[in-house]
């Protein structure tokens, strides 16, 4: 199911968000502690079938990676691979969430895609996680050049310290040799669309957050503070979005297990911020 950008803007001219409050009355057990669902808890919707091309539909991005193998291999499609960190629950809640707050239309159903697919325009959002041992097959640089360019945005998310962000921006060399990622201040719209965010949001994993720390420690990397960079394609439209020392998606998939996370990270920080990005991406 497709979301014209032209629609979307239309819809975005009349969002209305509920206020945090609301959201944090909704807590519940959702994700991995509500036990064996496939939906992990959460709850379908309609679609209504005069506009079931104009929902937006989350995809995330199956790439291939080096997991376990080293950069020489081949590696990372199955189950197992850094691609499938949190899914489906954060995918899940986050298209519930997409549906309750915002006046939006969403597809119940999120979607992975690979890079290579057909189907990969119909997805004018892709959400790319743990890319810290991104190994790009020659056909996705390919691909993923001509979709971005062709006018898709790619958010990145959940990879911590100096070498798992020089494996991906060697990653995306290869896609935009002729880019470098920029950093994005906390001026840019993309922290003020939709909800007026005060700072850049750190989430740390719930591992972390159980430990006692508000970031995830990478040897010798100062991870305290998340960074945020974006790729823009030549008339300045942002193409790539990378939240990088942040983990966004736990935010997400752990809303039901702990609710002193969900108030802290959920609410405040993970939700309002993949709000913003989704409207900001999908209005540009």
């Amino acid at each position: 199911m497709v979301l014209s950008r032209q629609t979307f803007f239309s819809l975005v001219l009349v969002l209305l968000i509920a206020a945090s409050s609301v959201l944090a009355m909704q807590y519940g057990r959702r994700g991995r502690g509500s036990g064996y669902d496939a939906r992990s808890g959460v709850p379908m919707w309609e679609v209504d079938r005069n506009f079931d091309r104009d929902v937006f539909t989350f995809a995330r991005v199956q790439y291939s990676d080096g997991y376990g193998y080293g950069r020489s291999g081949r590696g990372g499609w199955g189950r197992g691979g850094r691609w499938s960190t949190d899914y489906p629950d954060s995918d899940l809640n986050f298209s519930l969430r997409l549906q309750q707050l915002t006046s939006l239309k969403v597809n119940p159903e999120p979607v992975t895609v690979q890079l290579t697919d057909q189907t990969l325009f119909d997805y004018p959002f892709l959400y790319m996680i743990e890319p810290g041992n991104l190994l790009f097959s020659d056909e996705e640089v390919v691909a993923l050049r001509k979709y971005c360019l062709n006018g898709g945005f790619m958010m990145v998310d959940d990879f911590w310290g100096e070498d798992e962000w020089l494996n991906f921006a060697l990653e995306m060399k290869r896609v935009f040799p002729e880019k470098d990622p920029q950093d994005v201040p906390l001026e840019h719209e993309i922290f003020h669309c939709v909800y007026d965010l005060k700072e850049k949001p750190q989430v740390p994993s719930i591992h972390a957050f159980y430990g006692g720390g508000s970031y995830e420690n990478r040897y010798g990397s100062d991870t305290s503070h998340a960074n945020y960079r974006a790729i823009y394609d030549d008339a300045g439209r942002m193409m790539v979005f990378i939240c990088h020392n942040t983990d966004l998606g736990d935010g997400w998939e752990r809303e039901g297990e702990n609710h002193e996370y969900f108030q802290e990270y959920a609410v405040k920080k993970s939700y309002p911020l993949g709000i913003n990005i989704v409207t900001y991406a999908m209005s540009h």
